[in-house]
């Protein structure tokens, strides 16, 4: 599955955004998608996963509360809404397809840069 995450841009703290991660090919449906960001001198980090179904989703704790994940497999695209954002929240945010909601990757999408101005 060829992934193509949007939505980024430049938000004041306390605003919110809506990601989008956009699959092509017939097993968007069957994959759980994972959603990852990277700060800028940090290490690639886990935010949100989603399984196949929508059933099940986990969150890194520092987003739990604002960041909400869900997927709409009739349009092969997943999202990542994200309110009360902080400058903390600033990095490029990838989307990637999985096995399962806790899987390695085994797609990634290109990132989109997301910047939260104090």
């Amino acid at each position: 599955v060829q992934l193509q995450a949007s939505g980024g841009g430049t938000v004041q703290a306390g605003g919110s955004l809506r990601l989008s991660c956009a699959a092509s090919g017939r097993t968007f449906s069957s994959n759980a998608i994972r959603w990852f960001r990277q700060a800028p001198g940090k290490e690639r980090e886990f935010v949100a996963a989603i399984s196949w179904n929508g059933g099940t989703t986990y969150y890194v704790d520092s987003v739990k509360g604002r960041f909400t994940i869900s997927r709409d497999n009739a349009k092969n695209t997943a999202y990542l809404q994200m309110n009360s954002l902080k400058p903390e929240d600033t990095a490029v945010y990838y989307c990637a397809a999985a096995r399962t909601v806790t899987s390695y990757p085994n797609s990634w999408g290109q990132g989109t840069l997301v910047t939260v101005s104090s």
